[in-house]
């Protein structure tokens, strides 16, 4: 897999210039760049992007995602992720974040199918990099992940 990155790749070095205040969206972007979530949400909710839509729902998606984590409680408060082009790369604009969320609401069984299937298959991505560390190392019928 080789996924496209939604969110732009940042680098960094000593010349004097505007530091991120939010390092913590970073290492958000960063999360869903390597757990290939963004890859898979774009695949499992192409059915749901408009022909000559700019913002892919995905993209959206995730952005609402960390605004979120970032302390956001409403559609508003991704003018937060808006206000870091160089870190979240180009946001919805709030009217078209409610008109994909009226959309996607409007089909909402099938949308939490194909949500599901993204997010299961970051977490096997995930577990896969981790390895030897990754909760289902060595798991199988007779010894299996047990979740308590």
């Amino acid at each position: 897999m080789k996924p496209t990155r939604s969110y732009p790749r940042l680098h960094v070095d000593t010349a004097l210039s505007n530091a991120v205040g939010q390092a913590g969206g970073m290492l958000l972007t960063e999360t869903v760049h390597t757990s290939g979530l963004g890859h898979y949400l774009k695949q499992a909710l192409a059915a749901w992007k408009k022909p000559f839509a700019i913002h892919d729902p995905a993209k959206i998606l995730t952005d609402i995602a960390i605004t979120l984590a970032l302390g956001g409680d409403a559609l508003s408060d991704s003018s937060v992720l808006r206000d870091e082009p160089d870190l979240y790369g180009p946001v919805a604009s709030n009217p078209t974040i409610t008109r994909l969320i009226r959309t996607l609401a409007a089909d909402a069984d099938r949308v939490l199918a194909a949500l599901n299937t993204a997010r299961a298959a970051a977490r096997a991505r995930v577990w896969e990099l981790s390895g030897a560390q990754a909760p289902n190392h060595e798991t199988d019928a007779s010894t299996p992940l047990i979740v308590d």
